[in-house]
């Protein structure tokens, strides 16, 4: 077994801010040298949090990089830091653009005058003694590294620290058993340098992965990823080191920031005694972290949310509870006429739960004013649909002028079946600031609700979500004794249909070939087919499956593909 004592830097950074970032870097550096390592090591991209996108298109941000990184290692003795930076090397050449006369000769130079590299530097003794460039750049899912990076080239990075061979490869390489890792030669200890955003059942497969090249290289693994909220991605952390047999000696936690030192000549562990996560509790956890960074990361001090009674806006609120604090949310009941008088107190009750204040708005005086405005144009006041929309749209109208007033951000509180399928309003209740539980389906949302509730009752707290708001029949009240099964399928015929339609992108025969009804499918996937123009109006929201609606799932708008055939 190596001998080495490594130091994993599980920490989160916030993207573009390089003198923060480098500033929780050395902190962090020099905690862990309380710990007396003989390595040090940070995750991918820490010095920019990840993913810096188009940031690094600009040539300033490149050289305020590299400027924040000779700073970092300047401080940095005799125990070497290895960071993730995007760094520049050798020439980077492109075509002229179409139509310049300069296309049809030679490649012209691009104002960036060297090929940018995701790469890991290794600081030691006052300067940058090593780079390692990332080789294999994923461009699936949310990841775009082919428009930012050039893979690296050559030999891996092997590194010597206390006599052991230390090799080094950042995320994407070490998934692959005839990747850089397989090139190494022999090597005493594998370290990745990881910014993988958490998804469902993503934590598991890492190390399985990392147990097989540690195998395969009879090699300590050491695996460190970054954590926190970054848009709508969230890196849970869970940063670990496998012994060479590659079982897990050390696990940091989930979700949260911590430093752990592993000796791996006695597998023995300074912190990084953290368990696997139930999956709902990793779901709740990485939609509480989601949620709070992407508040506070802008600036934020406040959020508000629309209380229906229902169970959407339950879980949004207990989100924000537990992400922000009970006096950073407010809540705000906007009842019409068809609002039952059981969802106004469960309202009421669910706010006292949690602690948080609670103000009425009824929508009344604003539905008949505009009701009759339509009615000049209509001939009649507004029915069906074009009612129901007026009601949604005053509401988001009402929350968009409370936080206009407040500062405090509007959070939505759609499910990703209602978005998946359209039954969500424009500029209504699709307004606001940050999609909580965008990604989170309807079946999922009352999972969440039960467990939370669980936690809650295992501590001797009060359950924070009404019993009522978990039982009634789902309705978004906009006319008298309307369910969503009247417009829906019931969710648990639903959400099937839409996992395999959305995440696992199967076309609608084959989801008909699984067994389903072929109407209903035909139905369904066009629902979500056509409601994509509304989906691409939508706020931001935290991605905690491998296919969110966002970046990850990019479908034409403007589309007559069935796939019934």
């Amino acid at each position: 077994m190596a001998g080495l004592r490594v130091a994993l830097l599980q920490i989160n950074p916030t993207v573009g801010d390089l003198e923060g970032n480098v500033a929780l870097l050395r902190e962090a550096y020099q905690t862990a040298l309380g710990q007396e390592p003989d390595l040090v090591v940070a995750p991918e991209m820490a010095l920019t949090g990840y993913p810096p996108e188009d940031l690094v298109l600009k040539e300033g941000f490149v050289a305020d990089v590299a400027r924040q990184l000779d700073g970092l290692a300047a401080d940095i003795g005799p125990v070497p830091l290895i960071v993730g930076a995007p760094l520049a090397e050798g020439p980077l050449v492109h075509l002229a653009p179409p139509g310049d006369s300069r296309r049809s000769a030679q490649p012209v130079a691009h104002t960036r005058t060297h090929a940018l590299g995701n790469a890991l530097a290794v600081l030691a003794n006052g300067a940058i003694s090593a780079v390692a460039t990332k080789r294999l750049l994923p461009n699936y899912d949310v990841f775009d590294e082919q428009r930012y990076f050039q893979p690296g080239v050559g030999a891996p990075t092997v590194i010597e620290v206390k006599g052991q061979r230390v090799g080094l490869v950042v995320c994407e390489d070490a998934w692959l058993a005839e990747g850089p890792i397989a090139e190494f030669g022999d090597v005493d200890v594998i370290v990745s340098s990881n910014a993988s955003p958490f998804a469902k059942g993503r934590p598991v497969k890492r190390e399985l992965m990392a147990a097989q090249r540690a195998q395969e290289k009879n090699a300590a693994f050491v695996y460190v990823n970054l954590v926190g909220g970054q848009d709508e991605l969230v890196f849970d952390g869970q940063s670990f080191v496998t012994n060479a047999q590659g079982k897990v000696i050390g696990r940091a936690a989930a979700f949260a920031s911590e430093i752990v030192t592993v000796d791996l000549a006695s597998d023995a562990i300074v912190g990084g005694g953290a368990q696997r996560l139930d999956p709902l509790a990793e779901i709740y956890q990485a939609l509480v972290l989601g949620t709070g960074d992407y508040i506070r990361k802008n600036g934020f001090r406040s959020v508000i949310v629309a209380l229906s009674g229902g169970v959407d806006s339950a879980i949004v609120a207990t989100i924000a509870v537990d992400a922000l604090g009970a006096s950073a949310v407010q809540g705000f009941a906007l009842p019409s006429r068809y609002s039952s008088d059981h969802s106004k107190s469960d309202a009421v009750a669910l706010a006292e739960r949690l602690g948080v204040t609670l103000a009425e708005i009824a929508i009344e005086p604003a539905h008949v004013a505009l009701s009759s405005s339509l009615a000049i144009v209509l001939g009649g006041d507004p029915v069906g649909l074009t009612d129901e929309n007026l009601q949604s749209r005053i509401r988001g109208v009402l929350m968009m002028g409370i936080s206009n007033a407040t500062g405090a951000v509007v959070l939505t509180t759609g499910n990703k079946s209602e978005m998946a399928v359209g039954y969500s309003t424009l500029y209504g209740d699709s307004a606001g600031g940050f999609a909580v539980i965008k990604d989170v389906a309807k079946t999922l949302v009352y999972d969440l609700c039960h467990w939370r509730n669980a936690q809650a009752s295992q501590r001797g707290d009060v359950e924070p979500i009404p019993l009522n708001i978990l039982t009634k029949a789902p309705s978004a009240e906009l006319r008298p004794d309307q369910r969503d099964d009247q417009s829906l399928p019931p969710y648990e015929e639903l959400d099937p249909i839409l996992e395999l339609y959305v995440e696992q992108d199967a076309t609608a025969a084959q989801i008909v070939q699984a067994g389903y009804d072929p109407a209903l499918v035909a139905r369904i996937t066009r629902l979500v087919d056509t409601a994509e123009y509304k989906r691409r109006q939508s706020p931001p929201g935290v991605r905690i499956s491998d296919k969110a609606f966002g970046k990850d799932r990019r479908m034409p708008i403007t589309n007559r593909y069935r796939g019934m055939e």
